[in-house]
This record gives structure tokens, sequence and C-alpha cells, in this order.
């Protein structure tokens, strides 16, 4: 509490951040002080919100959580899809799908670890793991959430009719899409009322792209499989980085992610954003992220939307973060297209440590959903 107490924003990199993280959490809260992570654990930031989002709205803290690879490309990109759409007067963001086109990086042990955390978790509550699959787990009010039919992360390969690719599951689906629904629940559903938003790798549409996509959804069901139970993740804990352990100085130099989101709007009009970055998504890009976010919410407050509580990238620091990273070399941009750009660069990068990984479990329909605020 006294470091709270002295400091205008704390920045965060602990994990796991459910059994190390809420004393801060809630000691900034308490406080007024801002807060910025990176955690990708949903168990975490749901109980995050349900704690100490009230005490934060009401001492003006901005509790912001994924301010790295996750979640801020997925979450910045969509909000700036939507200020080009209100622009043009284009209508609500309806169908709205973010492609991984490159990417390429290494494995935090950290990030491991955080995530077998949360599998232990579910494995123990049959609650928690209902919560997790749940699309809208972090929304504020889960019952004024609209229903849109079967909102699932994508699991298998198949052919994307409307984009003219091949796709498959990206393993960070699980969480982005979760802070990109509270953004918009947040925003009073500013993105739409029918906003449907996925994340998907791309592959592609040549002859080799099926082959790559089911090859990738088989290696992630595998891996996420192993991790579940303790045999095999003993035997993977002997290849795999440990807490603490991750990508060396030249993966992190030669790293890099390129990302597109497409969403067609109401009025029938499609937009086009691309987020891009060099450097390794989960260490480089990523410091640079949670390094502006802090300076975001330390150096820019009067120009920051006045919200507080338990916020997401969008809501708490939106566009003028956008801004900062722009200015520190990433690319972050939305406009009206008429046509499809080329979707897919083959994804040139799939070596064994391309995704710093998030050990979700393929994702069922609840039939609890969660009701808390």
């Amino acid at each position: 509490m006294a470091l709270a107490r002295a400091a205008r924003v704390i920045a965060t990199t602990v994990g796991p951040y459910r059994r190390e993280g809420l004393a801060l959490v809630e000691a900034c809260a308490s406080a007024g002080t801002d807060y910025a992570d990176l955690t990708g654990e949903v168990l975490f930031m749901r109980e995050s919100i349900d704690r100490y989002h009230g005490v934060a709205a009401g001492t003006g803290a901005r509790i912001v959580h994924s301010c790295g690879f996750d979640s801020i490309p997925s979450d910045l990109g969509v909000l700036l899809l939507h200020h080009a759409a209100r622009a043009d007067d284009a209508g609500d963001l309806e169908d709205t799908t973010l492609v991984v086109t490159a990417l390429r990086g290494g494995v935090s042990g950290g990030t491991l670890a955080s995530g077998m955390g949360q599998w232990d978790e579910m494995r123990a509550d049959a609650a928690a793991r209902r919560l997790v699959e749940d699309p809208y787990a972090l929304s504020p009010d889960r019952a004024a959430e609209p229903d849109l039919g079967d909102q699932r992360d994508l699991q298998w390969a198949r052919h994307d009719a409307d984009l003219g690719i091949w796709v498959g599951p990206f393993v960070m689906a699980g969480l982005n899409t979760r802070v990109v629904r509270r953004s918009n629940a947040l925003h009073n559903w500013a993105y739409g009322r029918r906003f449907q938003y996925r994340e998907v790798t791309g592959f592609g549409s040549g002859p080799a792209a099926p082959v790559q996509a089911a090859a990738v959804a088989a290696g992630v069901t595998a891996l996420t499989a192993g991790l579940a139970f303790p045999p095999s993740r003993a035997l993977l804990g002997t290849v795999l980085p440990r807490p603490g352990q991750g990508p060396g100085d030249k993966t992190r130099r030669s790293g890099y992610f390129r990302i597109q989101i497409h969403t067609r709007t109401s009025a029938g009009m499609r937009y086009l954003g691309k987020i891009e970055a060099r450097g390794d998504p989960g260490y480089a890009a990523t410091s640079v992220m949670l390094g502006e976010s802090a300076l975001c919410l330390a150096l820019d407050r009067d120009r920051l939307p006045g919200r507080a509580g338990v916020l997401t990238p969008a809501t708490a620091m939106g566009a003028t973060l956008a801004e900062r990273l722009k200015a520190a070399g990433q690319t972050l941009t939305a406009q009206r297209i008429t046509q499809l750009p080329a979707v897919a660069e083959a994804l040139a990068v799939l070596p064994r440590s391309a995704y710093r990984i998030h050990a979700f479990p393929r994702a069922k329909r609840p039939d609890h959903p969660h009701r808390g605020k």
C-alpha cells in the first residue's frame, strides 16, 4: 500500500497474476493509483473486476490489464475501426475478424506458468472452466450481452469464404476476444449490438494452405492437451522454457508481427485495420506497449477518457495510446476499402517457438454463463 500511495502509475509484470498480483491491484484501486500489467489470465481479470472495479471507480484509479501483445493490437485495432466507421457515418461494426498474417517470436516461461496455473484451476473447478470458456467472461453485465449465436473461438482449420483464405486457430484468441467484447460493453456497446468478433491465423489460398492450417490446428490441440495433464506436462517441461526464461537477444531483435482486422458495417461497408511491429511480440514489442501505456497513464491524463475502474486499453487510453505507439514506430491504421488486400503471407513463421502460449482448452458453449458484474 505504501508503494501505491507514493506512485502515480505502477506497471507490473508479476505472474502468475492470480497467485501473485491481486494484492497490488487492491492497493492501487484503494489508493487511486493507475495500474498496467501484461496478464493473460481470464480468471485473474474476472476476480479483479468483481472485487475492485467499484473501488477503483470510486477513487479514480484506472486498472488496466493486458497492456502487451495480448491484448493491445486486438483492442486498439478494433477501436480504430470503430472510429473510422463512425467518422464515415457507416453504421455499427458487425462481422469482424482479426487475421494474424505473420508472426515470429519466442516462448515465455512465465506465460506458460500462468497458463498452466489457470489450467489447474479449471480442472479442479467446473465453474472456473465454464467462466473461461464463456465468450463474454469479462463483460461488466453478462445478462445484458446480446445473443449472437455460437461465439466460440476457432479450433480447427477451415476455409473462410468471405476472406478467400484458409484459417486456423490463434492461440491468444481465448483472451483477446474477451477483452475486446468487454471494451464494447464498457463503451455501452458503441461498436454495435450485432458486433461479432473472432481471431484466427491466416494461411493464404495456395495449395499448401489447407495442409498448413490443419497442421497448426493439430499442433495447438496437442500442445494444450499435453500441458493439461501432469505426466505429459512434466515431459514438456524438459524442453519448454521455465519461469524467468525466454528468447535470447537475437530472437528478440528478429521477431515481428503483422495483423489485419477485417470488418463489415451495418451499412454494408468494409474496413481494414493493420497492426504491425518489429521485435519479438512477447518481449520487444510488448515492452514498448507496456512502457507507452504507463507513460500514457502518467503524462496524458488530460487527454484520456473520463473513466475509472478495471478497464481495458481501449477504454482507459484509447486513441491517445495509439498515437504514442505510432510515434514509437508501431503501425496502427484503419481505413475503408473496396476490395480485399492480400491477407496472408503463408504465415512464414511457425517454428516451435512461434507463439507465446496460453493453455486454454477447447471452448464449449457455456451452459451457465457468469452473471457477475
